[in-house]
């Protein structure tokens, strides 16, 4: 094994904090009973920042909760059917799950069976490079040869590709969010395949898990090759068919866009460049995979987005977010912006609009409305009677300010009224 590899295991910050060792500790991690599984150990050899810990132990969950218990710790039984226990420690949670193997599984959910060694428990999960275990001291426990893969970045299933996707299909959606994130070249042919057999399968899963999957793939650093293959394989039309013919050749340009200007990675912007700015496909993909109500908001009020032109004064910008929605014109003017940037290098006219929306871009990120001087009890106060015309005359007022820049005062209103 490289050298470099066992140095950034045993010398990982997270098997120095005070939590962890807490749990190693009380599981008997010294003596192999519990190891450290999954991501962070991924991540920690392929040299990333890491997250959360989690942990694999030989113990069950009931010996867990009885050991933290009587250490005075915190266990709460969040996936105990499954063999999960989190154990909170100085306010960080650490989930512990028990060696386990699957009895039964319909694709969506599996009966398993406590027990078994670190192999059984290996077999059981999705991919080589997540079936990677480290205890206290860092050394590295590796059953199914998944070290090979995560130094070559190669997502591959455990076993039969078909077999782990029956178990639970949304592992069809992992399978594109870990290449997103961590695959290099082109996917792993058995598991491809595997993915385009089976795709009819994601029917069975709920949509808050596909859109929770599909917004995680939408948050790696680029996302775009993963996409392109789903296009391909038929897997992005089944759980995305709003898009299907639109297509997501601008995705290419918003990520270069992000990274030349620094624009934070939003997935649901990222979401917008593969979709068509229609209302009516918005609304109806908000119900159908059960987004929140503000992501549901955000896709309608940017598809009911419009005027936008590169050639647009910085007034009518203003004019525009003022009777409309500044963080949806917001999103349009990125998508515009990384659009004509992607194209800047075949057209003169593309850099010119490029040019044009970045302009735009920056009014529309600073750019305060202000509040309308002039209420009902004003024109009140001049003598109208009150009725349906207040509300005629102040929105014939307030256009005409608007119109005037916001130039207009209180007084010059309503003189004119």
């Amino acid at each position: 094994m490289n050298d470099q590899i066992l140095d950034n295991l045993r010398n990982a910050a997270w098997l120095q904090r005070a939590s962890v060792k807490v749990v190693f500790d009380l599981l008997d991690g010294a003596n192999g009973q519990t190891k450290a599984v999954g991501g962070v150990v991924r991540d920690t050899i392929l040299g990333n920042p890491t997250g959360d810990v989690d942990m694999a132990s030989k113990f069950t969950p009931t010996q867990i909760i009885d050991r933290a218990a009587k250490a005075n710790i915190k266990a709460i039984p969040t996936g105990i059917e499954h063999g999960t226990v989190t154990l909170v420690i100085d306010g960080e949670a650490i989930e512990v799950t028990s060696l386990r193997k699957d009895i039964k599984t319909d694709g969506r959910r599996a009966v398993v069976e406590f027990g078994g060694d670190w192999k059984d428990d290996a077999k059981r999960r999705d991919f080589t490079f997540n079936a990677l275990y480290v205890g206290p001291d860092g050394e590295l426990l590796d059953p199914l040869g998944g070290l090979d893969d995560c130094l070559k970045r190669e997502v591959r299933f455990i076993g039969d590709a078909k077999q782990r996707i029956k178990e639970d299909y949304l592992r069809i959606l992992r399978f594109y969010r870990f290449f997103a994130f961590y695959g290099a070249g082109r996917p792993e042919a058995d598991g491809l395949r595997a993915t385009v057999a089976l795709k009819s399968g994601l029917d069975q899963l709920s949509p808050e898990r596909i859109w929770q999957e599909l917004k995680k793939l939408l948050s790696a650093p680029d996302p775009s090759r993963s996409l392109l293959w789903m296009r391909t394989t038929g897997v992005l039309a089944a759980i995305l068919p709003e898009g299907e013919k639109w297509g997501i050749d601008a995705i290419h340009g918003l990520v270069t866009a992000e990274q030349d200007l620094g624009w934070k990675i939003d997935p649901i912007l990222r979401l917008k460049s593969i979709l068509p700015p229609m209302v009516d496909k918005m609304t109806a993909l908000g119900k159908r995979l059960r987004l929140s109500n503000v992501e549901a908001d955000q896709l309608q009020k940017w598809a009911m987005a419009e005027g936008l032109t590169a050639e647009m004064s910085d007034q009518e910008l203003k004019a525009l977010i003022y009777w409309g929605d500044q963080p949806a014109i917001l999103s349009a003017l990125q998508l515009s912006l990384a659009n004509m940037r992607q194209k800047s290098t075949e057209s003169l006219e593309a850099v010119e609009r490029s040019s044009g929306y970045l302009r735009l871009l920056k009014v529309a990120q600073t750019w305060e409305a202000p509040e309308f001087p002039v209420k009902g009890q004003d024109l009140l106060g001049l003598g109208q009677v009150p009725g349906p015309q207040i509300g005629v005359e102040l929105n014939k007022l307030e256009q005409a300010w608007v119109d005037s820049g916001f130039a207009l005062s209180r007084e010059q209103l309503l003189a004119d009224a």
